[in-house]
């Protein structure tokens, strides 16, 4: 009985880990390319998209523990300087790569095979970090994350703002322009919120990046049953792009495959001196209401603002050559 309930779960996650990435593709989901929005249109609507995917998983939670059904929660860390450190190195890796680990999944949902290496350099910047900047130790906060002791009543402002956002599709209008392709940043960064929640719900914590550094470390577990979410992920994003006519295959070519292997690798050094990705941080640590995944993303959002800003005074026009659309 334990069995079939187990394989049950895994499925309903493996569908929504597969819906995720369909909506990462659909959605053009990348920091990168929010912050070029943010320079370049002065437009801060993909940035604030992450920021109610947050919002999202943050109400999703606190309903969950009203209701009994929340899983043990990771733990906090404390501010230091690694943090800064470490968030500004993720948002220089991500502008290398054109692309942070959202937009690597969008771009191999569109047929930009080379992003395949992306996840290679992440693991090879994880398993190298100790010799480049010596074992990392960060001090876990012994208090319960803010969110979580929110009162019950909580909860059901989270639910009116729920209503308020679905709304729109109730009325008929966002089902059809979703029918259409047409994804708007906060209807995609909703899916993935909500169909993140629901993945840490049936099976506990799980991001790819965080799988990929646990096994530079020799820590994975449940390794088979992560790789094949993370084949849900690609899955999901691959038939997103099909069918939005963006599959398209792109010839491999060297300069790529290097800006890509070391964007990954800077990615995975600031990751662990967080700790933490941008799709944990988005998805985890900010819903939580840590202090240091705010300030960590913040930073990553900084560092790459600042590269673009760089590569504008010597190109103009150069630094969103490489941002996603949508």
């Amino acid at each position: 009985m334990e069995i079939a309930v187990a394989s049950l779960a895994f499925m309903l996650a493996f569908a929504c880990v597969a819906a995720m990435g369909y909506a990462i593709q659909r959605g053009a989901t990348c920091t990168v390319a929010a912050v070029d929005e943010l320079m370049s249109r002065r437009s801060a609507r993909r940035l604030l998209a992450m920021v109610e995917a947050s919002l999202w998983v943050a109400g999703g939670l606190l309903l969950a523990q009203t209701a009994g059904w929340l899983p043990t929660m990771p733990a906090g860390y404390a501010v230091a300087w690694h943090t800064v450190a470490g968030g500004l190195m993720l948002g220089l890796g991500a502008w290398v790569n054109r692309a942070c680990v959202f937009g690597a999944i969008a771009r191999l949902g569109s047929g930009e095979w080379a992003y395949a290496l992306t996840p290679l350099g992440f693991f090879i910047g994880c398993a190298s970090l100790p010799w480049v900047f010596g074992a990392q130790v960060h001090p876990r906060l012994p208090e319960a994350s803010p969110v979580l002791q929110l009162p019950a009543w909580a909860g059901g402002v989270f639910l009116l703002f729920v209503l308020w956002r679905v709304r729109p599709a109730l009325r008929g209008g966002a089902w059809r322009a979703w029918a259409a392709g047409q994804w708007s940043p906060h209807g995609a960064t909703a899916v993935i919120g909500v169909t993140f929640l629901a993945t840490l719900l049936l099976v506990g914590h799980w991001a790819y990046t965080d799988a990929l550094a646990e096994l530079a470390r020799g820590m994975a577990h449940s390794l088979p049953a992560r790789i094949g979410l993370l084949a849900a992920l690609l899955g999901g994003a691959v038939l997103g792009g099909w069918t939005a006519g963006r599959l398209k295959s792109r010839r491999v070519d060297a300069a790529t495959a290097a800006r890509c292997l070391a964007g990954g690798a800077l990615m995975g050094w600031g990751s662990l001196l967080i700790p933490g990705s941008n799709d944990g941080l988005i998805l985890i640590g900010m819903p939580l209401l840590w202090p240091y995944a705010w300030l960590a993303f913040a930073s990553m959002c900084a560092a790459i603002g600042a590269a673009q800003g760089l590569q504008r005074m010597r190109a103009p026009g150069a630094a969103g050559r490489g941002a996603l659309r949508g």
